[in-house]
């Protein structure tokens, strides 16, 4: 089922793309767009998460510079009996982390030297936890995948909007195609944006659920979330990009208000609960 929504929700979204492309130059930046498009999908599946790493710095550690972290995972991943991911530390004060990778043969768990600070070990664990159990759902490579696809999207329509008030629109368009333009290039980067919220917040619930059984600590994890809801407000992630911040265990931004209804994550107070219940079904 998992394959099957992937599937689905990688297609929508090069429709956006194509659409924006159209919108953009016409049949012919349909073609272009087309021809984009089939290269972008090479290139996410096999270096979108090396840019996302490269992005925010991370830097991959062994087990002789960071022991105590090196350890937990190794121990998560026994519970899970998962291939044991490559590990990587975010050199950002912001406490987060996230996976990514094209299957859990070739995962890799990044967390930032700030969530390494804050937390608890059993909350620490209880993270991990969660990012293994997005490896297993096979989430990571929909997750990358989509940060590149979206910031694409983004930057085609921000060329869009600027062709099209600066450069012009062409003798043979009139006044009601002009508007579709105009609508199209506004619109696909909100409806790709949404498109991104959805997959996250129902997966973060799955993730969720599947760290708790993995650490065995539902509290623990919902420890933790309250912590870096509350770490996130003070030090916000200022070099973040939006089209990556679904793949955080946490939205990376301060957030309030109207924001809160678009953000890529499920509220923190329904996570909590959610990882309550699970807990007194526990026990």
């Amino acid at each position: 089922m998992n394959g099957v929504k992937t599937a689905f929700l990688l297609t929508l979204i090069m429709v956006l793309f194509l659409l924006v492309g159209q919108a953009v130059g016409g049949q012919s930046g349909l073609i272009i767009a087309f021809i984009f498009a089939l290269a972008l999908n090479f290139f996410s599946y096999w270096y979108s998460d090396k840019i996302v790493l490269r992005m925010y710095k991370a830097k991959e550690v062994t087990r002789s510079q960071a022991p105590k972290l090196f350890g937990m995972v190794e121990k998560l991943v026994k519970n899970s009996g998962m291939p044991m991911p490559k590990v990587y530390i975010i050199p950002s004060s912001t406490p987060n982390a996230f996976a990514t990778g094209r299957n859990p043969s070739n995962a890799v768990v990044a967390v930032t030297e700030g969530i390494v600070r804050l937390l608890r070990d059993e909350e620490l664990e209880g993270v991990l936890a969660h990012e293994l159990a997005h490896i297993r759902n096979r989430d990571i490579l929909l997750s990358t995948m989509v940060a590149t696809i979206v910031g694409a999207i983004t930057y085609l329509a921000f060329f869009g909007r600027f062709a099209f008030f600066f450069l012009g629109r062409g003798g043979d368009r009139d006044a009601g195609a002009a508007v579709g333009q105009i609508l199209m290039i506004i619109i696909a980067p909100i409806a790709a944006a949404i498109i991104q919220m959805a997959i996250s917040r129902a997966r973060e619930y799955m993730a969720d659920a599947g760290g708790a059984e993995i650490c065995g600590n539902p509290h623990a994890l919902a420890g933790a979330l309250k912590k870096l809801e509350m770490g996130v407000a003070r030090a916000p992630m200022q070099d973040a990009n939006p089209s990556t911040s679904h793949m955080f265990i946490v939205h990376p931004f301060r957030g309030g208000g109207i924001t809160k209804l678009f953000s890529t994550h499920p509220p923190i107070p329904e996570r909590i609960k959610r990882l309550e219940a699970l807990a007194r079904k526990g026990a």
